[in-house]
């Protein structure tokens, strides 16, 4: 069987996907435009068969290798881009570009999917159809998967139609070492922002009766939102409103015209997505007109939940099973009680391609797991010792799809 292998076939190049790893890591890129990062990529990966497309929305790319065979085609997923804080990791291949950081592990990400691909391609006369692998920037917050969708690089333009399935894997550096997670249904949140500007009439703070003062009642819709959530959302259908932001003011006797707040909102389904914004326009309209003043709820919309399709989940499962248990004999697969309220732009393939995204634990093998550093921290470390075993993850969900479909 041709998955039987893939993680010895992994760990013979584990020091390749480390190599690159550390590579892109110790050069981050922000948003759309990663071209070292895609450079390091097309260098490691010359000497395989692959044809490669780009489009002009994005510098991300799509490296297709084709099989011996006729058959479906399959896509795999890596993001390539970081985030705009410093490291302060005191590794010896630390970022090298002051203020970026890859903290969200999307290094291991692209060099395990290039190891992928490598071990695929090593296998090509006995595929039957063809993978694709996405290596794709702007993923914090710049909607790359977007774009690519849009660019047609996945397919769905021209002659090429899009992949029949799709996968994606994201590292937790506060999971157990070697364990891949993953649910039915939605994993992640939608992620939108939301702006609420109260407009009333300013003057001196020692005579507010003279005035209308959009401070309390901006106050007052804080409180009010979190009241709207509670009571009108099913609380197992979790959602979240945070304001995170307030602005008023501009001296301490002075009673301002606005007052401005700014927050998250996350939703698990595009029903609660669109009610939650229905119903905050309309609280803060009430609130505000109740005081004589004009409120307003503008909305910008981030990712869409990311939604898992159960046939591919139990792919993974299956395949994660196969690679065997992790070092410190734990199950090698969790199926996830409940979502978690981040957010991901593979959300947009998945609302076009059925697939699924998984977790995999990289914390130091035989660590606390629960006491690293998670996601997003400045002293976030990976174990790469688990790299390989994401790698052959990555390349079993592909062989087992196009050798049996969704079984």
């Amino acid at each position: 069987m041709l998955t039987e292998s893939l993680l010895e076939d992994a760990n013979a190049i584990a020091g390749r996907i480390v190599a690159l790893r550390r590579a892109i890591h110790a050069e981050p890129e922000l948003g759309l435009e990663t071209p070292r990062t895609r450079d390091k990529v097309r260098a490691e990966l010359a000497d395989l068969p692959l044809e490669w497309r780009a489009g002009p929305s994005t510098t991300g790319a799509v490296a297709t290798l084709k099989g011996g065979k006729p058959g479906p085609a399959v896509l795999l997923r890596g993001d390539m881009d970081a985030l705009p804080m410093a490291e302060e990791t005191g590794l010896d291949f630390a970022s090298t570009i002051p203020g970026r950081m890859h903290a969200c592990g999307h290094d291991t990400h692209t060099a395990m999917l290039a190891g992928a691909a490598r071990i695929l391609a090593a296998k090509q006369a006995d595929l039957a159809g063809e993978v694709r692998f996405m290596f794709q920037p702007g993923e914090e917050g710049f909607h790359g998967a977007r774009f690519m969708l849009e660019d047609g690089l996945l397919g769905g333009a021209g002659d090429i139609p899009l992949p029949d399935a799709a996968f994606a894997l994201h590292i937790m550096p506060n999971a157990r070492h070697g364990v891949f997670g993953s649910r039915t249904g939605a994993l992640l949140a939608a992620a939108d922002m939301v702006e609420i500007t109260v407009t009333g009439r300013g003057g001196h703070a020692s005579m507010p009766h003279d005035t209308r003062d959009p401070v309390p009642v901006a106050c007052e819709i804080v409180g009010a939102i979190q009241t709207l959530v509670t009571r009108r959302f099913n609380a197992a259908e979790a959602v979240v409103v945070t304001i995170t932001q307030m602005d008023a003011g501009s001296a301490h006797n002075i009673i301002p015209d606005t007052a401005v707040l700014k927050g998250t909102i996350r939703t698990l389904s595009p029903g609660n997505r669109a009610a939650i914004q229905q119903a905050i326009t309309q609280l803060v309209e009430g609130i505000a007109s109740a005081h004589d003043m004009q409120g307003k709820a503008t909305f910008v919309r981030g990712f869409p939940p990311t939604i898992n399709d159960s046939r591919a989940v139990g792919l993974g499962e299956r395949v994660a099973l196969g690679l065997g248990g992790t070092p410190d004999g734990a199950d090698a697969f969790l199926r996830m009680d409940h979502p978690i309220m981040g957010a991901e732009d593979f959300s947009y393939v998945l609302e076009k391609i059925p697939g699924a995204m998984f977790f995999l634990g990289v914390a130091k093998d035989g660590s606390d797991w629960s006491q690293c550093c998670g996601l997003h921290s400045s002293r976030m470390i990976v174990d790469e010792g688990a790299l390989p075993r994401g790698a052959a993850f990555l390349a079993g969900c592909a062989t087992r799809f196009l050798a049996q479909g969704w079984e």
